[in-house]
């Protein structure tokens, strides 16, 4: 066969829709019993942080999507999480259902109860997998979309007293006036501190960095706002802390636990503490035990995810691909690939690449004249209302290819890296449109009114502008020859002629050959001119 996809989660499930669509022959290996197996056991006290907005004042299915964080791609209206639930932060259990729904609706082939024990090399350049059962299967190409599955245990002496986030009590009554330390500041350790405030005793959270809080990073992987109520506590004399520093040993005596911890804000200043419980919510990592060695994906970012080039390929074994939560590592925690509502698009990029590589189609496009008005008005319509740039921000962009002919190619959504590492790359002239957050959006307090802001109609002082926007690059040969910023709005709606139509019909006038008077290129002042050093 074509394709064997590893994982019938959302990944798994939104790429077998799209090859089916496609005509590809394919199959789904799922270890569990249904689709959606992870979302039966996580979060651990089933609610999910992913919003799911119903009413936005708007019938417009893809700005509709820009709030819906559930959804995977479909042309059936009916397969929308929405109409599950109208809950905000909906029950994990909604999901499970919304998945298996999906993968039934869509008649897609899924061989369930087949967990896979071991990946190998076939002589022809394909992949043998075998399931528990021992069954095999081939294919030319191997996908794994199975997130990540094995816990990530730190190099703590002592680690093995620690309790698991994912088998550790969820009952708050089990934990009444108990000493609770939780290793970790991630949104797993808080909302299991949440869960305890009303019956520990005193809770602790440890680690070495720095929270994170997600309305300032703009990434959703840090800590949400859902979670933090634990903040609260601490902050407010509550007897719960935050220890700030590295935990050095774990040591059992008489029944509980001495924890010694270097303090960062203190000179590592060291201290034993006492404590019934320790819980370890220090995240997961990929599981790559089922590879044999001559298809062993590299790993980066401590072993925890394989390494992979900008086609989500790995980067020593031709032909394997990740899909979903592990493609993350192309944007880890800057944008919003290690979720549903960014790796969706993630996924219908990946499937676009395989059908450009290995079955001759092209990048769906839509052909325009090679002209100021009609590429300004190409963009401004895209940016108005794509959830795809605005979900997967920095990372996903649509791309104008400028023929010698007078004409344009209009690709929507391609990765942006991708576009630099392709034939796309070898352009004469080249534009790529993303929305992006400004320089130093994240380290400055956003709802700090002593912050200087750019005003909303200021299109000269565009590039300074911190919160999300359109940003247009234009390269020749990879080389980046002229950026112009569209003037943030706080509604998202750039369709002043004065403030955004005309700067941007202007900058593509000036990069499509016009020039001064002098024979220069010319710029306004709201088009920031950016060198490759």
């Amino acid at each position: 066969m074509d394709y064997l996809i590893i994982g019938a989660g959302p990944a798994g499930l939104q790429l077998g829709y799209l090859l089916a669509k496609a005509g590809r022959d394919f199959l789904i290996l799922e270890a569990g019993s249904s689709a959606g197996t992870f979302f039966k056991t996580f979060p651990r006290h089933r609610t999910l942080i992913s919003t799911n907005k119903v009413y936005n004042g708007t019938s417009d299915a893809e700005l509709n999507l820009r709030m819906d964080w559930n959804s995977l791609l479909s042309d059936d209206p009916e397969l929308l999480f929405t109409r599950y639930t109208d809950r905000y932060f909906p029950s994990a259990d909604v999901i499970v259902k919304y998945l298996g729904d999906f993968a039934q609706k869509n008649r897609l082939p899924i061989q369930y109860d087949a967990r896979v024990t071991r990946v190998t090399r076939t002589a022809d350049g394909g992949f043998r997998v075998e399931d528990h059962q021992g069954r095999v299967f081939e294919a030319k190409r191997l996908i794994v979309a199975t997130g990540v599955s094995k816990p990530y245990i730190p190099n703590i002496p002592g680690i093995e007293h620690a309790e698991q986030y994912s088998t550790v009590s969820v009952d708050p009554k089990d934990f009444i006036n108990q000493r609770v330390l939780i290793l970790g500041k991630g949104n797993s350790a808080f909302e299991t501190a949440d869960n305890l405030i009303p019956t520990a005793a005193v809770i602790h959270v440890a680690g070495p960095s720095s929270i994170r809080m997600a309305w300032r990073t703009h990434y959703v992987g840090h800590l949400r706002a859902v979670n933090n109520n634990f903040l609260d506590t601490y902050q407010l004399k509550s007897q719960n802390a935050l220890l700030d520093g590295n935990v050095e040993r774990i040591e059992k005596r008489d029944g509980s636990f001495v924890v010694t911890v270097s303090f960062s804000r203190a000179n590592e200043v060291k201290k034993d503490l006492r404590y019934d419980r320790v819980i370890a919510c220090t995240g997961f990592r990929f599981d790559a035990s089922i590879f044999d060695d001559s298809c062993r994906p590299e790993l980066v970012i401590k072993d925890r995810f394989p390494a992979q080039t900008s086609e989500w390929e790995s980067t020593n074994v031709p032909g394997l691909y990740f899909a979903g939560t592990l493609g993350q590592v192309r944007d880890f925690k800057k944008s919003t690939g290690g979720f549903i509502h960014g790796f969706r698009y993630g996924v219908r990029a990946l499937h676009r690449i395989l059908e450009r590589k290995y079955h001759g189609a092209e990048w769906p496009h839509e052909a325009l004249p090679a002209k100021p008005k009609a590429l300004m008005e190409a963009v401004l319509a895209r940016v108005n209302r794509s959830s795809a740039l605005w979900q997967q921000f920095s990372f996903l962009g649509d791309l104008i290819v400028v023929g010698h002919d007078g004409t344009a190619k209009y690709c929507d959504e391609v990765p942006v890296a991708y576009v630099h590492d392709s034939a796309y790359g070898d352009s004469d002239s080249y534009f790529t449109i993303t929305l992006e957050y400004g320089p130093g959006h994240d380290r400055v307090d956003p709802f700090d009114v002593e912050v200087g802001r750019i005003a909303q109609d200021d299109a000269m002082r565009s590039g300074e502008g911190r919160y999300l926007h359109p940003v247009v690059r234009h390269y020749r040969k990879r080389e980046l020859v002229a950026t112009h910023h569209v003037t943030e709005n706080l509604e998202n709606d750039w369709t002043s002629e004065v403030v955004h139509r005309e700067p941007l019909k202007a900058f593509f006038m000036r990069e499509l050959g016009g020039t001064s008077n002098t024979g220069e290129r010319t710029r306004s002042a709201s088009t920031e001119s950016q060198l490759r050093p």
